[in-house]
């Protein structure tokens, strides 16, 4: 059974050597690559001298580096860590334990029920770990524990069929919502989380990628619940419709006429508009189930594959 440690990095070089460190001290027969994403200071060079498989990725965002990483490497389990040293290393073989017995298919390291609200002195990210956990939570009628957490564990059969579209830190969110949409089985455990090291600093942007985390969820939504989505929002144009036709139906209950018609016309659109919002998500859910079938398919035959 092989295991493969990532390490996706941009300036981290006061990081990546006890990073990799601790890793070589825990799993010490892991393969341990660091994909560098354009970094200006030391990251690749210290990497290398310590013993890491270092490679590039010239496309700049950690999306494109998890790309490059799930398509290049082949192992049994993957581990895929931030260069920060935010997490630690001990939490890793029962991750690796957990997807080699093939208890799971995605393993989280969960923060949000250990330490990291009171380790990130980021308040607004506090708010946004919260919601968005909160909002997948209910949409998928699910219990993940952490969301965007930056450390977690696969097997082969998620890394291959992972068809990644986001470029950058929405990447956790996208592979939460592919795991949740397609039946992989996911275990979370508590991971203590630290902050990050002085003059160590956080590419995340909070407003920037916490709006790319909340577009992102919406079109997975979209993708993965159509019928919900546009039942939701046939739903809410019949809404706008019925407040705008009652007083219209009062008055002709009143006087016998009908008036406002430039209204009622307006309100006529909104009704059609409903009924082919609502079968463009009946339509969107067929394709959708047939589209989960073609999957199951795909991963009997990545399986199959994987034994020849």
């Amino acid at each position: 059974m092989k295991t493969a440690i990532l390490i996706p990095c941009y300036n981290e070089e006061k990081s990546i050597e006890d990073v990799i460190t601790s890793f070589k001290k825990e799993i010490p027969h892991a393969d341990i690559y660091v994909y560098d994403n354009n970094s200006v200071d030391k990251t690749k060079e210290i990497a290398e001298n310590i013993g890491a498989i270092v490679k590039s990725e010239y496309k700049q965002g950690k999306g494109n580096v998890v790309r490059s990483m799930f398509r290049d490497i082949d192992a049994d389990c993957y581990i895929l860590v931030d260069g920060d040293d935010t997490y630690p290393a001990d939490s890793s073989k029962e991750m690796e334990e957990l997807i080699l017995s093939g208890k799971a298919d995605m393993v989280i390291g969960d923060r949000l029920s250990s330490t990291y609200f009171k380790e990130n002195k980021r308040p607004l990210h506090n708010s946004g770990n919260k919601i968005v956990r909160k909002f997948i939570n209910i949409i998928f009628k699910s219990d993940v524990k952490d969301i965007l957490t930056g450390y977690r564990a696969f097997n082969y059969d998620f890394v291959k069929s992972f068809p990644i579209s986001s470029k950058e830190f929405e990447i956790e969110t996208e592979m939460t919502i592919f795991a949740l949409n397609h039946n992989f089985i996911i275990k979370s455990i508590p991971v203590k989380y630290k902050d990050r090291a002085e003059g160590s600093f956080s590419k995340l942007n909070t407003y920037k990628d916490g709006f790319k985390v909340i577009n992102l969820i919406f079109s997975l939504f979209r993708d993965t619940r159509p019928l919900f989505y546009f039942s939701l929002l046939t739903l809410i144009l019949f809404i706008i419709a019925i407040i705008y036709f009652i007083p219209i139906l009062i008055s002709f209950l009143q006087t016998g006429y009908v008036e406002k018609i430039p209204t009622l016309i307006i309100i006529s659109m909104f009704v059609i508009i409903g009924v082919l919002t609502f079968l463009t998500g009946v339509i969107l859910h067929v394709l959708k189930k047939q589209n989960l079938q073609n999957f199951e398919q795909y991963l009997t035959l990545l399986k199959e594959n994987k034994k020849k």
